[in-house]
């Protein structure tokens, strides 16, 4: 299963019959009562020797909603070597992702307030929906001008409850976020485990998420409530990604070693959710060395 933008490199050993197989893709409804377009597309991968026209293996496809292949798809995902993925965490962060209903605050409520209650769509990590700022964070970091962000988003959840299966859902009463463009701060050379919790607040969903300037470790996964003494970590060959989405109603684990200085943008990849603020940035400070810190700006970067 592959989110939005995601990519994946796959190694394919060519020792079946000669014939012309098909590749088939089709989608994947992870939220309940959301329309989509239910097409599948078709290539093939033909052998030398096979006949252009002749009868190709079909592809089976799951079901459109089928949570549970979506989810066991990633059992088989391996590296494909041993890697040496961090062992001894610095810092250990647990992320909620999901929806919110905000209330609605415009004096034209029947255009803009259309969600569930009344109220206004939103979608935010630890409760907190990111407000995305005038300039670009990474330029207001480099020349340390104040005012566009603060650097005091939450390592855990702001509260811990059953995020899967008692989550707050009488929108908008309880179900409102925080606003704000908020930042995590993090040393160069950081290694870090990030724990992604889905929450049932308005719906359950597959969230892809995508990490700007890294690829990290999957190193777990799985469905209901994080749970440190029951969670099955594979830390010999975990496979290395940019984008892992996040089973409906469960949650994934992932590593990484903060050794790329910037400010960097984590966010779910389904374009309306980024636009609802399920998004965060992640500041890495300079390391010592001269290749472990932040380059000038180049010469002709915009003033505007």
């Amino acid at each position: 299963m592959l989110g939005p933008g995601q990519t994946l490199n796959v190694l394919v050993t060519a020792d079946k019959p000669i014939a012309r197989y098909s590749m088939a893709m089709g989608p994947y409804q992870s939220a309940k009562n959301v329309s989509f377009q239910n097409i599948t597309a078709i290539a093939y991968f033909q052998y030398f020797g096979a006949t252009a026209n002749g009868l190709s293996l079909p592809a089976a496809l799951p079901h459109f909603d089928d949570n549970l292949a979506a989810k066991t798809v990633m059992d088989g995902l391996r590296s494909l070597n041993p890697v040496t993925v961090p062992k001894d965490i610095d810092r250990n962060l647990f992320v909620t992702i999901g929806l919110n209903v905000q209330k609605c605050r415009s004096k034209n409520p029947q255009k803009d307030c259309q969600a569930k209650g009344g109220g206004v769509m939103a979608a935010s990590m630890n409760n907190i929906s990111f407000s995305k700022p005038n300039i670009s964070i990474l330029e207001a970091y480099y020349k340390n001008i104040s005012g566009y962000f603060t650097q005091d988003f939450p390592g855990v959840p702001l509260k811990f409850y059953d995020f899967v299966n008692g989550a707050p859902n009488n929108p908008p009463n309880d179900t409102n976020s925080l606003n704000g463009t908020r930042t995590y701060v993090l040393d160069y050379g950081t290694k870090v485990q990030l724990i992604l919790q889905d929450t049932s607040t308005v719906s359950t969903e597959n969230h892809p998420i995508h990490l700007h300037g890294y690829s990290f470790y999957v190193v777990g996964y799985g469905t209901g409530n994080y749970d440190p003494d029951t969670a099955n970590f594979n830390l010999v060959d975990p496979p290395y990604m940019n984008t892992i989405g996040v089973p409906v109603g469960g949650w994934a684990a992932i590593r990484f070693i903060a050794d790329n200085p910037g400010a960097w943008f984590m966010h779910c990849h389904l374009e309306i959710h980024l636009s609802w603020g399920l998004s965060v940035v992640l500041i890495v400070k300079n390391g010592e060395g001269p290749l472990e810190r932040l380059p000038h700006p180049p010469k002709d970067l915009p003033r505007c």
